[in-house]
């Protein structure tokens, strides 16, 4: 049988090798990977191209309120396209629930934002505020309809106590499913806010020493610690200090089923970027804050060294106007700003400039990083992540020698807190499922044409744990903790 598509003459690269081969498509999947393809119907030139899986963009906030009831500026057809620009076929928003409403009802209020809209294929983690027993039962029904991965806060008023943090870890890790977690010990952060208000420091660029590294040190270790105790998986977000990622990386030495990631801001800006007059530093206010130079250096040495095993853009989007970051007012201090910044777009650009081509990371290491470890960790593997035969053909081409200073993207913002970096190498086409999503700087696909991913549990192998002794019955008397 012809193919209906083949991507010609390009430099294949995965997470472990790089080869020249054309790659056939029929039906939305790869089917043949040759030397060379003559039978397609259509064809793409890769000719001086690499040819990848298409990211997957794995912590994004679309069509979402925030803990303060500011909804982000994407919803899901701004927020795929701009994905899809920045070389990404598919991507997993957050799914928040609100007080007192059950999980089906979060999911439906979710799959209604998306599914007319979004011009790439997607999924969610469901983030848990209120988990109290019904929500818990409600868990293996949502695992069951392939959402095995979720998000609790350790801060925010959204946050959940450690014995709620433990009660949802043990859920989940009886069915499979990763639990996520923004890790900032919540009363250190109020405290040290509290005293730069009081004392009359209330400026955009204040938020940086309200959040000291120490406080997410802290949560990390303990988020550890309960995961272990629970016997269930863990994946750290935004990890943003050195001693962060050390912890991490001493779990996973030892066994544990732990991974994290890290995001651009905190390897491509520093808390210089937020000391700007005025409220021009309100644009760079997220959480973790950014941190400094030395930080970037050891971050990226945890990036090497396969500690990290992503990095996320944490696209935050909201508006430098009354309908986003000033949502509260102007005449307000540092903890009255929506929280967050915008980076879908620009996130593997900059790993693969900055990274690849400054020599910091290897070729395959950027596409693990970039989609590979993801389909993974999220359980899309071998749909996606992946150029085999027999997975979805989501595909980006990169022009690894086109260069462009970064500017306006093509989400619903109104500034780029990356602007003026000057970045080689972009992605010029991306596929999704065979379809061309985007092409020589245009959109293709039409919204509504991306499929929800229903994914699979968790693959452990490899990845023991860390035994407790109290829960060993021959060290526990016996007792059954089932």
């Amino acid at each position: 049988m012809a193919h209906d598509l083949a991507i010609r003459g390009g430099l294949l690269a995965t997470a472990t090798e790089t080869y020249r081969a054309d790659i056939g498509i029929r039906d939305g999947r790869i089917v043949t990977i040759s030397e060379a393809i003559t039978d397609a119907e259509d064809v793409i030139n890769a000719t001086d191209r690499i040819v990848m899986p298409g990211g997957i963009e794995a912590h994004c906030h679309i069509a979402q309120e925030s803990g303060m009831g500011v909804m982000t500026s994407d919803d899901y057809e701004s927020g795929s396209i701009s994905a899809a620009f920045g070389g990404n076929s598919s991507f997993i928003p957050f799914a928040a629930q609100k007080k007192g409403q059950s999980l089906t009802n979060t999911m439906q209020t979710y799959d209604a934002r998306a599914a007319p809209k979004s011009v790439l294929d997607w999924s969610y983690h469901l983030i848990l505020t209120d988990p109290t027993k019904a929500v818990l039962a409600e868990l293996p029904e949502v695992f069951a309809k392939g959402v095995t991965s979720f998000k609790v806060f350790m801060t925010y008023a959204s946050r959940v106590s450690d014995a709620q943090f433990l009660d949802i870890l043990s859920v989940a890790g009886k069915h499979g499913a990763l639990t996520m977690v923004h890790a900032e010990n919540h009363d250190m952060l109020d405290w040290m806010a509290r005293r730069l208000v009081d004392g009359g420091n209330v400026a955009p660029r204040y938020h940086a020493p309200s959040r000291p590294g120490l406080a997410e040190e802290e949560a990390i270790n303990r988020a550890i610690s309960l995961a272990r105790l629970a016997e269930a998986p863990l994946f750290i977000v935004h990890v943003s200090t050195p001693a962060g990622a050390e912890l991490v990386a001493n779990a996973r030495a030892k066994g544990g089923q732990v991974w994290a990631e890290t995001c651009p801001q905190y390897l491509f800006l520093t808390r210089e970027d937020i000391d700007k007059p005025g409220m021009d530093g309100a644009k760079f206010i997220c959480s973790p804050p950014l941190r400094d130079a030395p930080t970037q250096a050891a971050l990226w040495q945890h990036v090497q060294a396969g500690s990290l095993s992503l990095v996320s853009s944490d696209h935050a989007p909201y508006r430098y106007d009354d309908s986003g970051k000033f949502s509260a007012g102007r005449d307000v201090n540092f903890r009255e700003i929506a929280n967050g910044m915008p980076g879908i777009e620009m996130r593997l650009p900059l790993l693969f400039s900055e990274g690849v081509g400054k020599g910091r990371i290897s070729l395959n290491q950027f596409v693990a990083l970039a989609s590979t470890n993801a389909a993974m960790i999220y359980g899309m593997m071998p749909r996606k992540g992946t150029l085999s035969v027999g997975a979805d053909a989501d595909i980006a081409i990169w022009d690894p020698n086109e260069t462009r200073v970064a500017g306006e993207m093509h989400d619903a913002m109104d500034y780029n807190p990356f602007a003026g970096i000057e970045v080689t190498g972009w992605p010029v086409t991306v596929l999704g499922r065979g379809r061309r999503i985007v092409e020589n700087g245009k959109l293709i696909a039409e919204p509504g044409s991306g499929q929800f991913i229903k994914r699979a549990p968790l693959d452990l192998t490899g990845h023991p744990g860390q035994p407790v002794p109290e829960l060993d019955p021959a060290q526990n008397f016996g007792a059954n903790l089932s």
